[in-house]
């Protein structure tokens, strides 16, 4: 495996941020992220948190907006943030939609062309990116959580579900949490997993709760006066789906709140909490 390459690097909060490249073999070319090491792992490897961003973001949006260092310095976590999506792959009209393609690869492993090529942030996420940190970093394999806003909270959900060896806690800001039955989710299902809807259950978090569950409570926070709460986030079928399983689910609606990371900075520390008493 290819070492990841340092591209910058800051002090935050006793620890350090740094944001890497690496060659993926997942997504057939080079993919970013962002690393956050609290103080101390200095002396001994430490847990790991991964946070997986919303639609158009990169790696960098979370680690700027979110102000989750100082808490994860607090609970000795490590934070990990992938990119959205490959970029620059060539691969015509990557970049023609905000939602789609390039900054929108939706957590899935693309089956249909010309997306299969280098679209598998599914796999990426669940398998390249643990291994390279356990790898390179003093991360724990065996201590890992995984949270995520929007699409991104979407991706949490369903990486935990079908993985709940791998990850020990997941959270959740305004996720897209029934991805089949939203235009976003209905837009990127249908171009990158063709139109056997059939495909498609298996990245919706409000079917896999129905199958598998979940061995954890699921902590949910949703903004009140977020603009894509009623067409495109439908938190009430997943928690219909979550009561008809009996799956432990904290949803929070918080009066006022938007989308954006003001909302993800106000609540931030309830979920790094939420992660760091599971993986204890």
């Amino acid at each position: 495996m290819n070492n990841p390459k340092l591209i910058s690097e800051f002090k935050s909060f006793g620890g350090k941020l740094g944001f890497y490249s690496h060659p993926s073999s997942t997504c057939n070319g080079e993919m970013r992220f962002a690393v956050y090491q609290p103080p101390q792992a200095t002396q001994k490897p430490v847990p790991v948190l991964y946070f997986l961003s919303g639609l158009t973001c990169t790696e960098e949006n979370f680690m700027a907006k979110a102000g989750a260092q100082r808490y994860a310095a607090e609970y000795g976590l490590m934070l990990v943030a992938p990119d959205t999506s490959p970029r620059h792959t060539g691969i015509s009209g990557e970049d023609d939609d905000w939602d789609f393609g390039t900054g929108a690869g939706f957590y899935v492993d693309a089956i249909e062309e010309p997306w299969r090529q280098h679209y598998q942030m599914y796999s990426y996420v669940v398998d390249e990116l643990p291994t390279l940190m356990t790898a390179h970093f003093p991360a724990l394999a065996d201590k890992q959580g995984i949270f995520g806003h929007s699409m991104g909270g979407h991706g949490a959900l369903v990486c935990a579900m079908k993985n709940p060896n791998l990850y020990k806690s997941v959270s959740a800001f305004a996720p897209i949490t029934a991805p089949i039955r939203c235009p976003w989710g209905e837009k990127a299902f249908s171009r990158y997993l063709g139109s056997n809807k059939e495909t498609w259950r298996a990245y919706d978090a409000s079917e896999l709760v129905r199958q598998v569950g979940y061995h954890s409570p699921i902590l949910i926070d949703q903004g009140t006066a977020d603009k894509f709460l009623a067409e495109q986030l439908l938190p009430e079928v997943f928690e219909q789906a979550c009561a008809a399983v009996n799956q432990p689910l904290n949803l929070r609606y918080q009066e006022g709140y938007d989308h954006s990371y003001y909302f993800i900075a106000s609540f931030i520390e309830d979920h790094i909490r939420h992660h760091a008493i599971a993986l204890r």
